[in-house]
């Protein structure tokens, strides 16, 4: 590693990523399982309707932003990986802002590599760019927000939080660390915050310096009473008023514009439809449904070959169709076990399919 540096990490794994996009394309054109994600497929049809004047809420399954859309438009003028490489460029800036806040935080420059290969070369990480997978974006805004906070920007980080949120709304749930950083001893009006530098042996000692402190605080409970007053009263701070309001005042701009554009629609699909809903297994679907598959075949003693057969031309017919990655659990996949109609149903820590309950995993089964 001593003798690579960040440009050379960061041209070799551009170079990996630009590869992949183009296999990407020929596995598509020449096999049966396909390269790129079916996200990327629903991307791409939303942003056809919005360059032809329509609504990309036309494409069903699309529960985005608009402006996922809007910046996929190039898809069907340019070329149809414009959006894989736009998220995999995405996924380059993580690397880079990643070595940007380990700088400021003076690590060490090879710590500082080895933690950028270990983004730029992860099979998980490169995959999900080049396949059509927006998250890089988003990991990329939230790193932003994070080195704006760091340079004392706490309007640029509450400009860029507000928009990342709307966007995917899930970084909502950086509000309350972003916050709590957000202290009147760490952000000064026009001072730029202290970032401590990174040193084990000071993060040892400084640990060990705090909890003697907070065991002899802890005797004295006069004191222990005013802290908590203090503590209480320095809850609301310019910074955070200002953080809010900016970032409130950017989500609900985008919403507002949308939804003038597009009515109840983009509401239900964009930001309702998230709240509402229920199934707990849609990350790991795919997984799930080999498995539930294998299971399906094995325990359907009562049940032919047939109903199988039927049973999984429905469900991959509505994989086709909707393109959604919870058709599993939407479709309901039904069947005679032991003479008894079962159902799968998706449960929070336990899942019974085919009259098979899953507690935890999949190894131990037992019918009702």
């Amino acid at each position: 590693m001593a003798s690579m540096n960040f440009r050379c990490l960061l041209l070799f794994s551009a170079l990996i990523r630009l590869v992949l996009i183009f296999y990407g394309e020929w596995q598509d054109a020449h096999m049966e399982v396909r390269y790129t994600d079916v996200d990327y497929i629903v991307f791409s049809d939303a942003a056809s309707l919005v360059a032809s004047g329509r609504s990309p809420y036309e494409r069903s399954t699309y529960r985005y932003s608009p402006l996922l859309a809007f910046l996929l438009v190039p898809n069907s003028i340019l070329h149809p990986s414009w959006g894989k490489f736009i998220f995999s460029a995405s996924d380059l800036l993580v690397g880079f802002f990643i070595y940007s806040i380990l700088k400021i935080r003076k690590v060490p420059e090879s710590v500082c590599l080895y933690s950028v290969a270990a983004w730029f070369f992860n099979p998980f990480t490169f995959t999900i760019g080049t396949r059509g997978n927006c998250e890089p974006i988003v990991c990329a805004m939230v790193l932003w927000i994070i080195i704006s906070l760091m340079n004392g920007k706490v309007l640029q980080a509450a400009f860029w939080y507000g928009l990342v949120v709307h966007f995917r709304i899930y970084p909502i749930i950086y509000s309350l660390p972003i916050l709590l950083i957000l202290d009147a001893s760490n952000f000064q009006s026009g001072k730029k915050p202290v970032t401590g530098n990174w040193n084990l042996k000071e993060l040892k000692s400084s640990k060990s310096c705090s909890t003697r402190a907070m065991s002899q605080s802890n005797g004295n409970k006069g004191q222990k009473s005013s802290y908590l007053w203090f503590l209480c009263k320095s809850m609301v701070t310019r910074e955070r008023v200002m953080f809010g309001l900016i970032s409130g005042v950017m989500f609900f701009f985008w919403t507002a514009l949308f939804f003038y554009l597009y009515g109840w629609e983009f509401l239900n699909e964009a930001l309702l439809y998230h709240l509402t809903h229920s199934c707990i297994c849609s990350i790991q679907q795919g997984y799930h449904s080999a498995v539930l598959c294998v299971v399906l075949l094995s325990v359907a003693s009562d049940s032919t070959l047939e109903q199988y057969e039927a049973e999984m031309e429905r469900f991959g017919m509505h994989c086709i169709m909707d393109g959604s990655s919870n058709s599993l659990a939407d479709v309901g996949l039904s069947a005679r076990v032991q003479r008894q109609e079962c159902s799968y149903s998706a449960v929070v820590g336990e899942h019974t399919f085919l009259g098979c309950k899953y507690v935890g995993s999949f190894h131990d089964y037992s019918t009702p």
